[in-house]
């Protein structure tokens, strides 16, 4: 099987339990690998999502290299969904540096009550990062036509980026050998998690 297979396996199985052992598991070597190093800078977003007709919001924080390290589902967009994202984030993976953000007014909110106002950075293109990596999702969302309900969608939003961010090897970064052997590193630790 290959990661793409084990992918979109993991990905339509959401409502199994299987699933979200396998995206703790890997969320919790990922977050202390995470830890162990320096957080330099993070970037934040929202996108929109329709579940049955209303409107929610999938907040995503990704780091530096393009990794998601958390998301969080609301229905709302404002101070207090933020603070609650920010802080969940924080938890697990420690400060950045830098946090990256769009001119959403809850953001600067945020920064300011929790005294990280001038680590916010906000520009037009600075936010790139953040916007294609909700590129994975929508492929995911359009495949499985559409969410049911919130529970899901978190369930969904979690086990996905863990696992995508386990096989997602930045084939662009690497000669042919360190990607087969990056490739078959993960591959392995799949199994490793699987037994």
């Amino acid at each position: 099987m290959n990661h793409d297979q084990i992918l979109a396996t993991t990905a339509v199985n959401v409502s199994m339990p299987f699933g979200l052992m396998f995206a703790a598991e890997i969320r919790k070597m990922r977050s202390a690998q995470i830890r162990a190093r320096m957080q330099w800078r993070w970037h934040l977003d929202e996108v929109f999502v329709r579940i049955n007709g209303e409107t929610y919001y999938l907040w995503r924080a990704v780091d530096h290299e393009g990794e998601v390290l958390e998301a969080f589902v609301t229905k709302k967009r404002d101070r207090k969904a933020a603070f609650r994202f920010l802080r969940k984030a924080m938890k697990r993976y420690g400060r950045p540096k830098v946090i990256v953000t769009d001119r959403l007014r809850s953001y600067r909110a945020v920064m300011r009550v929790i005294g990280n106002a001038e680590r916010q950075e906000t520009g037009r293109w600075l936010n790139s990062r953040a916007e294609n990596s909700h590129q994975p999702f929508r492929r995911r969302e359009r495949a499985m036509a559409k969410f049911r309900s919130v529970k899901s969608l978190q369930k969904f939003a979690s086990i996905h980026s863990s696992v995508h961010n386990h096989f997602n090897q930045e084939r662009h970064l690497y000669n042919r050998e360190n990607f087969k052997l990056d490739r078959s590193t993960a591959l392995a630790e799949w199994r490793q998690l699987a037994a």
